[in-house]
């Protein structure tokens, strides 16, 4: 028994950090099963010289959903000792663990090494990559490391984030990653000015043969006559890719006189306005310009769009940058453009294979070459490293991420503002899903937001992720998340539509309401059915908590805290006492109740939270109360 009672202390602690930790924006409290013959020894247990000190208070721990996990494994382990546990010792591997495989700057890495234990291992092979990463939590990389899928496969779950230390993406696997649950971060601004600047800097001196003339320098020579160059002024640069980098080299060509184009499909055409840029075609940016600067993400779609076709399309003569990805640029076909003279010279800072072997466009004497130094400045490498840093602890944490990039996008403001009802809008999900009769396959959901906005200016996507998330969740073997949850609904059939209804509420406040709506099952709780027979529950954010404000027809008001029980009863007096009484005798305590009816002496729906999970005798007393004509239990 001495082991047995070691074991329970350990899971009294995890149940302590979990009913106390600060909830997240993005996720319920840790809920922690106790054995039943637990409950009368938690007061003693936990009062007595077991109770947690200050410093190990879930205010004061980085990362409490992490340490639940490591903490109940230890308590799963066979060889765990008789002895009551240390706490010292029971936490002091509970931070999760952070492996970096290639070098981040030492400002990040600080950071990183104040919340988790970093393993920084360069230069890892495949193999010893997918050897290490079943022991991590977070994964960050740059360019040099593919994370593919058997890496994910070879994480066995435990994978929670990937940062990428820079924009480009290509070398991680998405798909698996999503499949995975994995989130994948990036750093898509630090280096953004040292990009700009590395791509202009190219442009001149390319234009002026200043890597050129300088070898010719060195090797003795003075050949003033063979490298004359070009002006930059007035002459037509074409951006392909107007995003961040794209804008800042846009700006920076302008101040240098030239006349300044761009081509992206997704580019809001008034910022392009704002900096003087005239958006066009593909086809017509790259047969008027006489410099092309590309800046476009490698995609299936990007991949070696500059070919031997687009090429013959050029102004013979032009000039290419590329500090983008090599992958968009076809090497063969930029090779024979610049032996015909369609390209008279290219600026190289990116390849398809790097480090680049044997390229003969590397030595080709019109090409100028560096070895992928666009974000390559002291500034931005410390910059990239913070931003990764704080997106990959703050992922860990549970944070709501704007660099995800399997995850919805939502920038920073949307997501501050829509914090409130992401739990609310997961809660909702959870307590529909367990409305649903057994064997009732769930194939069609529709979610109506309630609002005084315009539907234009209401991102919900985040929301119906999440939504999402708490509808499959508990119906699925896998491991769900923000990340996975869309991809999982499609492999299970799962259709989810969403509707957006004009309330008379605040301007100011986001949402009024979210209303989930199942049909075509069969409901265990008859009284959660419309009138249109779909299982229907409301919800709104009140003092900045979720709460359930209708179920079915039946109007109710109560938090979405901790678990739930719905009873419909004959509307009588002395009905609230006999359920609350009932729960209070069985140590069952109450959180929030309120009461739902049609018409005065009718139907009622009483609605009660619960901190704990009645037993099946308490249950069965409050189902035998004559005037309780149906009732469920629901775990949130």
């Amino acid at each position: 028994m001495k082991k047995e009672e070691t074991r329970l202390k350990i899971l009294l602690i995890s149940a302590m950090i979990a009913s106390t930790a600060p909830s997240s924006s993005s996720s319920s409290k840790s809920v922690i099963n106790l054995p039943t013959y637990a409950t009368p020894f938690k007061s003693s247990f936990l009062s007595s010289s077991f109770s947690i000190p200050p410093r190990f208070s879930p205010s004061a721990l980085q990362f409490p959903s992490l340490i639940i996990k490591n903490v109940l494994k230890t308590a799963d382990s066979p060889n765990l000792s008789s002895t009551a546990p240390n706490l010292d010792s029971l936490f002091a591997n509970s931070k999760p663990t952070i492996l970096v495989s290639e070098k981040l700057g030492d400002a990040g890495l600080d950071l990183l090494k104040s919340f988790a234990n970093v393993d920084c291992s360069y230069n890892l092979s495949p193999e010893d990559l997918c050897s290490k990463i079943s022991m991590c939590d977070a994964l960050i990389v740059r360019s040099g490391t593919k994370v593919n899928r058997q890496v994910f496969e070879a994480a066995k779950g435990r994978l929670k984030v990937v940062g990428r230390a820079g924009v480009g993406i290509d070398n991680v696997d998405l798909q698996a990653a999503t499949e995975f649950g994995c989130l994948v971060v990036n750093a898509p601004t630090a280096n953004t000015i040292a990009a700009a600047e590395h791509a202009i800097a190219l442009l001149s001196a390319m234009a002026r043969n200043v890597a050129q003339a300088d070898a010719s320098m060195k090797a003795g020579k003075w050949q003033r006559s063979k490298y004359v160059g070009v002006s930059m002024v007035g002459k037509t640069l074409a951006i392909m890719g107007f995003g961040k980098v794209g804008s800042e080299v846009a700006r920076r060509a302008k101040g240098l006189g030239m006349h300044v184009v761009a081509h992206d499909p997704y580019a809001p055409a008034d910022r392009a306005r704002a900096i003087g840029v005239e958006l066009i075609s593909f086809d017509q940016a790259i047969s008027t310009a006489d410099f092309i600067s590309l800046h476009m993400p490698l995609t299936p779609t990007t991949s070696k769009v500059f070919n031997d076709e687009t090429f013959s399309k050029m102004k013979k003569g032009v000039r290419i940058i590329n500090v983008a990805r090599g992958g968009v640029i076809d090497e063969d076909a930029l090779l024979k453009a610049l032996d015909s003279g369609v390209v008279a010279q290219a600026a190289l800072d990116v390849f398809t294979e790097e480090p680049p072997k044997d390229s003969k466009l590397v030595h080709h004497e019109n090409v100028t070459a560096t070895p992928h130094l666009g974000a390559s400045t002291k500034e931005a490498q410390e910059g990239v490293a913070v931003e990764i840093a704080e997106a990959v602890v703050g992922a860990l944490q549970g944070e709501l991420s704007a660099t995800a990039v399997n995850a919805p996008m939502v920038p920073p403001e949307v997501l501050s503002e829509l914090a409130p009802y992401v739990a609310l809008a997961e809660k909702l999900g959870r307590l529909a899903v367990q409305l649903v009769a057994g064997g009732s396959g769930i194939k069609s959901v529709k979610v109506v937001y309630r609002s005084a906005r315009d539907p234009d200016d209401l991102d919900t996507r985040l929301l119906r992720a999440m939504i999402t998330k708490g509808i499959i969740e508990p119906i699925s073997d896998s491991i769900i998340n923000l990340v996975n949850a869309d991809f999982i609904a499609k492999q299970k059939g799962l259709r989810i539509s969403e509707e957006r209804v004009f309330a008379n509420s605040s301007p100011g406040c986001p949402l009024d309401s979210i209303t989930v709506q199942i049909s075509n099952v069969k409901s265990k709780f008859a009284s959660a059915l419309s009138d249109n027979d779909e299982i229907s529950v409301e919800g709104r954010v009140k003092y900045g908590m979720p709460h359930l404000t209708r179920v079915g027809s039946f109007g109710v008001d109560v938090s979405l805290e901790g678990n739930l029980i719905l009873c419909r009863q004959v509307d009588q007096p002395g009905m609230i006492g006999m359920v609350g009484g009932i729960l209070g005798e069985n140590n069952v305590n109450v959180s929030f109740m309120s009461v739902g009816r049609t018409f005065r002496g009718k139907k009622a729906i009483m609605a009660i939270g619960v901190d704990e999970e009645p037993d099946k005798n308490t249950l069965k007393k409050i189902g035998d109360v004559p005037a309780v004509e149906e009732f469920v239990f629901l775990g949130l």
